[in-house]
């Protein structure tokens, strides 16, 4: 039996985030004096509603969930719950054999939201709910972005395919919204093995003693770590951001970072060590700028990136801080800020270039991903003249390595010039010309390299309506690297456009598409 407690009429707000309430005008719903606390609340499951079961596919909609007659226990409101600020009197309530408090069940939701609950909403979908909730109607909207209200219309409803990502940053921008919140966040999902700690990397990069060595220096007889021991652990860690083990690095770069910030006190103290010390920390804030992007923490992807080259500055090493220029711009396309990232790829290239040794490999090999990140930025930028360039520079190099290598972790050379510039035409919309020269062999690279380019050459395929390439190509990334897929946007929107194409037995549940995009949570 579901226990219950009293929530304050606090009137209407509006729901605040996609996957709650779509509708336009906000929910109006009025909260019922007595309503039952949702399994779902403590248990991220489904709902129960006190006196009728639901189906799983009602979800906490707000729309399913409006009061009963006075006298009847209901279930709480999803819109309401996500804006209820609970009493000083909270009543305990139970769940599943557990005992928490209404303000257990309320911040289980909120964490429920941030992770992922709008996944299986296209990115038409996530667009018409920022602009109800912005009060722009379609003519507006449309308007501002310089296209007609039809063009709008078709994307919110899934009748044209989605803008361009140029376009989707200017909406992004119109709409006041990260432009991660318009084509789907990835989510890294762990649960099995605990390992999504991404709130304590958090922590580690926000912390107070983050602010001052001056305030919060260690103590002069304080036991600091040595740069020595700890490179192994972050090249290991780069080693499995390669592999695709996303988990294992998140779940390592707390105790990471509050290493890298001890290694920098010894490096304010001794001199000698000063060097080393740096530039261990520059490479694990850079290994921390990269994997959250990649999951979609662009916010703090921005914080690690710089303390990434702050450290690379200190460091006095020209390599290093070529290493972490790579960050900045993962930091900056995940932002959508291509101009920045174009700004800061050219900016390195042509600080580097002056003080680098020409037949040193690494040198060759970070130069020419400065240059592949600077063509992406310039291709999503809708600029192909730079693009073109730029990919021009990093081909020389790459023939001048003569080989694929991977010098710190760049995995440069000729295939990965290659699969930039498949990428690129992608972004530029030559869909035609991925297609063509797309089927390329790349099982001797990093995994994480060879995964992203099959979700780019999966997403051409569909686009070309060759569907069944298209899913084969997904499911050799997923066996590849299950995490790199089945939270990444560009996947969701592919299933989801492979159903649309599909037979009738495609959209069927029993069918192996549907079952993968239920994985992938493109749909529900």
């Amino acid at each position: 039996m579901a226990h219950t407690y009293r929530t304050p009429r606090t009137g209407p707000k509006a729901c605040g985030s996609p996957g709650e309430h779509t509708a336009d005008p906000p929910c109006r719903e009025r909260v019922h004096p007595r309503v039952a606390v949702p399994e779902w609340l403590l248990s991220g499951g489904n709902a129960v509603v006190v006196g009728r079961p639901r189906a799983p596919s009602d979800g906490p909609e707000c729309l399913q969930n409006r009061p009963r007659r006075p006298g009847r226990t209901v279930r709480v409101s999803a819109c309401r719950t996500a804006h209820a600020e609970p009493t000083s009197r909270e009543r305990p309530v139970r769940s599943r054999g557990r005992i928490g408090t209404v303000r257990e069940a309320l911040d289980a939701r909120r964490q429920h939201v941030m992770r992922g609950l709008g996944d299986h909403l296209s990115i038409g979908e996530r667009i018409a709910f920022y602009r109800n909730r912005r009060g722009y109607t379609q003519e507006v909207l449309a308007g501002l972005v310089g296209h007609s209200t039809d063009w709008l219309a078709k994307v919110e409803r899934g009748r044209r395919k989605p803008p361009r990502i140029d376009k989707l940053g200017e909406l992004a921008r119109v709409l006041r919204v990260p432009l991660g919140d318009l084509i789907g966040q990835p989510a890294l999902l762990e649960d099995e093995k605990q390992q999504d700690d991404v709130p304590a990397v958090r922590d580690a990069l926000m912390s107070p003693r983050r602010l001052s060595r001056l305030l919060f220096g260690p103590e002069a007889d304080a036991q600091l770590p040595v740069p020595g021991p700890v490179v192994p652990v972050v090249e290991q860690r780069w080693n499995d951001y390669q592999t695709g083990h996303l988990g294992k690095v998140v779940a390592a770069l707390p105790g990471l970072l509050q290493t890298a910030q001890e290694l920098e006190d010894r490096g304010t103290r001794s001199q000698e060590e000063r060097r080393d010390c740096w530039a261990v920390s520059a490479r694990a804030h850079h290994l921390a700028a990269t994997t959250l992007a990649k999951i979609g923490e662009s916010d703090i992807s921005w914080l690690a990136a710089e303390r990434a080259m702050r450290a690379a500055d200190e460091s006095g090493d020209p390599l290093v801080l070529a290493s972490a220029a790579r960050s900045g711009t993962h930091a900056l396309l995940a932002n959508g800020r291509y101009d920045d990232a174009m700004e800061l790829g050219e900016t390195t290239a042509a600080w580097l270039a002056s003080r680098i040794e020409e037949d040193d490999p690494a040198a060759l090999s970070l130069l020419g991903m400065i240059h592949l990140r600077a063509a992406i930025a310039a291709a999503r930028h809708q600029d192909r003249a730079t693009a073109t360039n730029l990919l021009g520079r990093a081909e020389t190099l790459a023939n001048r390595l003569g080989s694929d290598e991977n010098y710190w972790q760049t995995s440069f050379g000729p295939t990965n010039v290659l699969l930039h510039k498949l990428s690129a035409e992608l972004d530029l919309e030559n869909v035609s010309y991925v297609v063509e020269h797309g089927d390329i062999d790349v099982d001797h690279m990093p995994p994480e390299r060879g995964v992203s380019h099959r979700i780019d050459f999966a997403r051409a395929l569909t686009l070309a309506g060759k569907g069944d390439d298209a899913f084969n190509e997904l499911r050799t990334a997923e066996g590849t690297s299950p995490q790199l897929v089945r939270n990444n946007p560009r996947v969701r929107e592919t299933l989801r456009d492979l159903i649309k194409q599909a037979p009738v037995t495609g959209g069927a549940r029993s069918s192996e598409l549907f079952a993968m995009a239920q994985r992938c949570k493109a749909v529900q």
